[in-house]
């Protein structure tokens, strides 16, 4: 683990962008268990993924005319128990971090994994996680 020191200023980037810091399990839990659509974001204190990552994250929260209906963020390698427990909602898929996921009623709809994120610039994963809130964010007209 890297001191706390080392990774506030990471940490404060997804929060100063509207994103709630889950720092345990049941924080993870008391989140996904509200019905509606949840973003996760597995933050990480790697340079080259999560580096472009932070940044695509918030152009898109600024740039969207969709958003899920709350998020929140575990800090991998930091939140241990909390960021084990976001993954446990990724049925199927192997950790990775930073990744970024939607579920919508505490199930799975998207991810976004690493190996994604570092081939990709901000601006990409901006218009991609853009269009992952248009396609399962967006709400209907009743």
């Amino acid at each position: 683990m890297y001191p706390e020191l080392m990774v506030i200023p990471m940490r404060e980037e997804l929060v100063r962008a509207g994103i709630q810091e889950a720092r345990t399990a049941e924080e993870v839990d008391a989140a996904l268990a509200q019905p509606g659509t949840t973003l996760v974001v597995v933050n990480s204190i790697c340079g080259c993924a999560a580096g472009k990552a932070r940044p695509g994250i918030r152009l898109a929260l600024a740039n969207s005319a969709s958003h899920p209906d709350r998020m929140i963020t575990v800090f991998a390698g930091q939140d241990r128990e909390a960021t084990e427990r976001a993954r446990g909602y990724f049925d199927g898929h192997p950790p990775s971090s930073p990744s970024v996921a939607i579920l919508r009623d505490g199930k799975l709809v998207y991810l976004m994994q690493r190996s994604v994120i570092e081939q990709s610039t901000s601006q990409d994963i901006a218009s991609e996680l853009m269009r992952a809130f248009e396609e399962f964010c967006a709400k209907t007209a009743a």
